[in-house]
């Protein structure tokens, strides 16, 4: 029987069929199953199709010698924050977003920073040298040992790598592999060409940036083997017409996957911010119902934000609740225990939820905030600017007590605020600061309203 020429790969999730399926038994998706030429394998050196040689034997844990290793600064301190205090050599970077974020721009930067280091090659598979050079030139930056290359076959930009110790490649997308015969950009051609770099990268030792795009639904384009072998993924998010932008990790063998940077779009580039309180704070908070301030940990700094509601009676039968920057589930359920344990209808309310400067909040300290929020929009009375809350709601109404409430309050105080809610439970780590600020040690729900919204 002659082998099939083809198969069928699901561009979701990587799954393969040897015939065309309306649905992905794997991941569910519909219609996402594409015909894809299957890559015919060497001949094996052994009868019965075995390696016979080249195995490695097994080491004990206690003969492993450390691996030593100086990460890198990029130039861009905020850049070094997210990847957890620079570049490690020889790993691998994914960094996807929409298109016209600022990708290219923020990696230009870093490849013209790193320069300095050693070689940098630019590989500009959807670009020209010449509009990477003009990039460079309108940000003004120096190209000392900074190389460009214009090329999409992988295994023709292969020989360039020598003497290379950082590599961008814009974007794995656009690079395709001879191996096999699918169009570059399909879920076996990204699968290749990242383990091949992966290959190259742990190897020769060179770091590679390499620039992902999205789908629809936000997600990165191609398989999800795709992050796995990654070593770091970044998400730069934003909105084209604004000029804050997130990059957020979410994935990090080498650091914390729960840091933020914030950079601000320049005539320059991309500038790096270090004040938050414009872009996470209102100017006019206190002045108007339904706002409330937590401090809310991203990785190793933690950051004051403003969350804003707006309640509004509902004119058809089905309530909306409509969140932004929070879990929609964890929002049904501190609407729920407000209107259980502290008496506040919400069920003929349209629930609105803004974290403000898109950030999105995931921890559950987070959730005595969203419901001092909500009560303070139902009942139209102001939460004083200079108070802030933070503490986890159980279904029962009690505030529990959550981790790092010192550096939490500590972030307070910096920021000037004069008066903190905190649980009960983590007054005792908190004492240190009760000169400094006003601290309010509650055990329930209904007692942190009481002391946040007294009328």
């Amino acid at each position: 029987m002659a082998k099939p020429t083809s198969q069928f790969v699901c561009s979701e999730c990587g799954a393969t069929s040897p015939k065309w399926l309306g649905r992905c038994p794997s991941c569910g998706k519909f219609n996402t199953m594409t015909e894809e030429p299957v890559a015919q394998s060497a001949p094996s050196r052994s009868g019965i199709g075995l390696r016979t040689g080249g195995s490695k034997k097994p080491v004990l844990l206690s003969e492993v010698a450390y691996e030593r290793f100086t990460r890198v600064p990029s130039g861009i301190a905020e850049f070094d924050n997210v990847l957890g205090g620079g570049i490690v050599p020889g790993s691998l970077v994914l960094i996807g977003g929409d298109p016209g974020i600022g990708k290219s721009t923020l990696l230009t930067q870093v490849a013209a920073n790193l320069s300095a280091h050693g070689k940098v090659l630019y590989v500009c598979a959807e670009e020209s040298c010449s509009q990477v050079k003009l990039r460079c030139e309108r940000l003004g930056l120096r190209t000392e040992h900074f190389y460009l290359l214009n090329e999409t076959c992988l295994e023709d930009a292969e020989t360039a790598f020598e003497g290379v110790r950082f590599a961008i490649i814009d974007s794995i997308q656009a690079v395709y592999t001879e191996q096999l015969s699918s169009a570059a950009g399909s879920v076996g051609q990204i699968r290749e060409c990242a383990a091949k770099l992966m290959r190259i990268a742990k190897a020769k030792g060179i770091t590679f940036f390499l620039v992902g795009h999205v789908t629809k639904e936000g997600a990165l384009a191609g398989p999800k083997v795709l992050e796995h072998i990654m070593d770091t993924v970044l998400y730069f998010e934003g909105e084209r017409e604004d000029n804050f932008r997130l990059l957020r990790s979410v994935k990090n063998r080498f650091g914390s996957v729960q840091e933020i940077g914030v950079f601000e779009m320049t005539e320059g580039g991309l500038v790096g911010v270090k004040d938050y309180a414009a872009l996470f704070l209102s100017d006019r908070r206190g002045e108007s119902a339904g706002s409330a301030v937590t401090p809310s940990e991203t990785g190793n700094r933690c950051v004051m934000v403003e969350l804003q509601t707006l309640i509004a009676k509902t004119a058809f039968g089905l309530p909306r609740r409509m969140p932004l920057g929070i879990d929609y589930n964890k929002l049904a359920v501190l609407i729920a225990v407000l209107e259980k344990r502290c008496g506040i209808p919400l069920f003929n309310q349209d629930v609105y939820l803004n974290a403000m400067g898109g950030i999105k909040l995931s921890e559950p300290s987070v959730d005595l905030a969203v419901c001092v929020a909500l009560a303070s929009a139902f009942k139209g009375i102001p939460v004083d600017k200079g108070t802030a809350v933070f503490g986890e709601i159980g279904l029962t109404g009690e505030v529990r007590g959550v981790s790092n409430a010192e550096k939490r309050v500590n972030e307070c105080v910096k920021m000037g605020f004069t008066r903190v809610v905190i649980p009960a439970k983590n007054k005792a780590a908190c004492e240190k600061h009760r000169d400094k600020i006003e601290i309010v040690p509650v055990s329930t729900l209904w007692q942190a309203l009481k002391a946040v919204l007294p009328e």
